[in-house]
């Protein structure tokens, strides 16, 4: 038996354009090293490479789930009955919701490089996260997925 695939699954990956900075770090790292010889460039190369391919690997391996009845964002795993109403940000309300009427307690997978947004209330009383705020590249999907309701 296959075990059913989740509403919704999402990672947020870095932008394509992070990766070629983090060769390009790989390659300043080998210039670094340039004087003292090929093998030592070869190894800066690789070594800058990789440390600075980790780095980015890590930043984007946030994942967004709806799964066993709750929503999986980062390191935090929310009951779907703890949840109220999710709302659909575009870029302009992504954008406020993450500066000027952001609230500092609370929880937020955000990734700048992706605009829009999925902002959910918290209902719980005994949370004092006011809501949850996750970066997602298909909101509508997301906050079918959190209703109940196939995408």
């Amino acid at each position: 038996m296959q075990p059913s695939a989740p509403p919704f699954d999402e990672r947020l990956t870095a932008p394509r354009s992070w990766w070629l900075i983090a060769f390009g770090i790989g390659i300043a790292c080998a210039l670094m090293f340039l004087p003292l010889g090929t093998l030592p460039m070869l190894g800066g190369l690789v070594a800058g490479t990789a440390v600075a391919a980790a780095v980015v690997s890590s930043y984007g391996s946030a994942r967004i789930r709806v799964v066993s009845g709750a929503l999986v964002a980062g390191d935090a795993r929310i009951p779907l009955e703890a949840l109220g109403d999710a709302e659909v940000l575009d870029r302009d309300e992504a954008r406020a919701w993450r500066s000027y009427k952001a609230d500092p307690r609370a929880f937020m997978v955000l990734r700048s490089y992706v605009p829009t947004a999925v902002r959910v209330r918290i209902t719980d009383p005994a949370d004092p996260t006011p809501y949850v705020y996750l970066s997602t590249r298909e909101p509508q999907a997301l906050v079918a997925a959190l209703a109940g309701v196939p995408a």
